[in-house]
């Protein structure tokens, strides 16, 4: 009976609807850092140099995320 418990428990564990709410919504997704870096850019806490642009942002802490 314990194993029936076990495993409703882990298939509402991970069958969540809302976004951000199950534990597998992170999995296969990348980090904004490193899509800033994939394409070039690099992340700042201060603004953007002048001769770079905006680009997006480097969560959690969001700071900029500068490109040439």
């Amino acid at each position: 009976m314990k194993t029936h418990y076990f495993l409703l428990m882990i298939f509402f564990l991970f069958s969540q609807m809302e976004p951000g709410a199950g534990i597998l919504t992170s999995l296969g997704r990348r980090t904004d850092q490193y899509r800033c870096l994939q394409h070039g850019g690099f992340c700042l806490r201060s603004s953007c140099p002048s001769h770079t642009r905006l680009q997006g942002t480097c969560k959690p802490d969001k700071p900029n995320c500068c490109r040439s």
